[in-house]
């Protein structure tokens, strides 16, 4: 009886713990906690850039990186069809233009979100340190045309340490100095179509991961998508 006590009592801890990690103010904005069954999302496709940095430091853009990035990324993503749920659509790259004022927007409210809210950059006071920002009525265009509940915003950006680089830091160590190699930034950011509020929002920001690998990159969404708001 002592045993299935303490066992009951476990099981309500942990649930504890999911629901306080799910309600986490850092990720999912004040009163949101999931997606309606049956709502429907729209996958924008990722802006996303891969650099090489050069022995002296310089970061040159590597379309090659790029586009094999892009194509694992998207892999990586289609196999979470169960996370994102089975009412999801894929915006056309042809489509991008039309809405370019809207993802310029989105770029500097989730630029704002990424400094203000989950980075080190200094706390608004105004939002008390919620996830509390939105992108307004100029979502409504997006919506009209797909007819979708929620549109995903994904941005990364990766740099690579050449071999040059490498071996400049190892030589730079020995003598005590301090020098960089690569790093994994990004942001996914969940916008709720019918408000133009942002929902959930998580970041990306470390010395690992590489995109250009299949294996690395679902390692990437993995991590990038961790508590990505479920279907209830």
């Amino acid at each position: 009886m002592l045993y299935r006590s303490s066992l009951v009592l476990a099981c309500v801890l942990f649930a504890g713990a999911i629901h306080a990690q799910e309600s986490d103010p850092r990720h999912l904005a004040p009163g949101f906690t999931s997606r309606p069954a049956g709502s429907k999302l729209l996958i924008v496709p990722a802006d996303m850039e891969l650099f090489s940095i050069s022995a002296g430091g310089v970061v040159e853009p590597k379309a090659d990186w790029t586009e094999a990035a892009q194509r694992n990324f998207k892999a990586a993503l289609a196999a979470r069809r169960h996370q994102l749920g089975p009412n999801s659509v894929e915006l056309q790259e042809a489509e991008l233009d039309e809405f370019a004022e809207l993802n310029a927007l989105q770029h500097a409210v989730a630029e704002a979100v990424f400094i203000h809210h989950a980075g080190m950059g200094m706390k608004l006071p105004t939002k008390n340190e919620r996830l509390d920002w939105s992108l307004g009525d100029a979502v409504k265009p997006l919506r009209a045309k797909t007819g979708a509940d929620y549109a995903l915003f994904t941005w990364i950006r990766d740099t690579y340490a050449s071999n040059e680089r490498k071996a400049t830091m190892i030589a730079l160590a020995l003598i005590g100095a301090i020098s960089t190699g690569g790093s994994q930034t990004g942001y996914a950011s969940l916008i709720d179509l019918n408000t133009g509020r942002v929902v959930w929002f998580n970041d990306l920001q470390r010395m690992s991961g590489d995109l250009r690998q299949e294996a690395s990159a679902m390692e990437t969404v993995e991590t990038l998508f961790k508590g990505f708001p479920a279907l209830q």
